[in-house]
C-alpha cells in the first residue's frame, strides 16, 4: 500500500518535477507543496526556459500555492524541494509561512537550509521559523544533478552549443556534488 502522507512519497513527487526540468535542460530541482496532506503546487526550475533568474522552482510553487489558497501565508503547508533551497528561495519561503521545509540533497555551498547558512529554522532575527527535514531521497536528487552536470560537461567538450537560446550549457556543478 502506498502511504499518501509520507515525506517519501512527497519527495516522490517532487523527483518527477525534477525530472522534467532535466528534460528541458533545466537544472534537475523540483518542488511540490502539501497543504493538509494533499498536493496544492508542483513547479520545476525553469530559470532558462523563462529567462528569469528568479523562476526557481521554490519560488515558481510558492506563488501557486497562494493563488490555490488566496493568501500568501501558506500555513498548514509542507514545502518539499529536491535540493536545499539557496538564499533567495529560503528567504520566500520564510515569508510565506509553511510549517514545514523538506529537502532532499544538501548544498554546503550555497544552501541557506544548513549548508551554507540558516535562513529557516535557526535565525531569530526573521518573522518565521520552518521545521526542517533534510535527506529524504537525497542520494536520488544527486544521482539526478550529478548526471544533469556531467551531460552538460560533455556536450561541452563535444563542442555543442545548448539547445535553449543564449549560451552554451550549464558546464559546471555550483552544488559541488559532481
Amino acid at each position: 500500500m502506498i502511504d499518501l502522507v509520507s515525506d517519501d512519497y512527497f519527495m516522490g513527487q517532487a523527483m518527477r518535477e525534477a525530472r522534467r526540468a532535466y528534460a528541458a535542460t533545466e537544472v534537475p530541482i523540483g518542488c511540490v507543496i502539501a497543504h493538509e496532506g494533499k498536493i496544492i503546487a508542483r513547479a520545476w526550475n525553469q530559470v532558462e526556459t523563462l529567462r528569469d533568474a528568479t523562476a526557481h522552482a521554490e519560488m515558481l510553487a510558492l506563488t501557486a500555492a497562494q493563488n490555490v489558497l488566496g493568501d500568501w501565508r501558506l500555513e498548514k503547508c509542507t514545502l518539499y524541494v529536491t535540493k536545499e533551497p539557496c538564499p533567495m528561495c529560503a528567504g520566500a519561503i520564510v515569508h510565506c509561512r509553511p510549517e514545514r521545509v523538506v529537502f532532499g540533497c544538501s548544498d554546503p555551498k550555497g544552501g541557506a537550509a544548513g549548508g551554507w547558512i540558516n535562513l529557516l529554522d535557526a535565525n531569530p532575527p526573521l518573522n518565521h521559523r520552518c521545521e526542517v527535514t533534510r535527506g529524504v531521497r537525497g542520494e536520488e536528487s544527486v544521482a539526478l544533478l550529478q548526471g544533469f552536470f556531467r551531460e552538460a560537461r560533455e556536450r561541452k567538450k563535444a563542442g555543442e552549443e545548448k539547445s535553449r537560446p543564449g549560451g552554451n550549457g550549464a558546464s559546471f556543478d555550483p552544488f559541488g556534488i559532481s
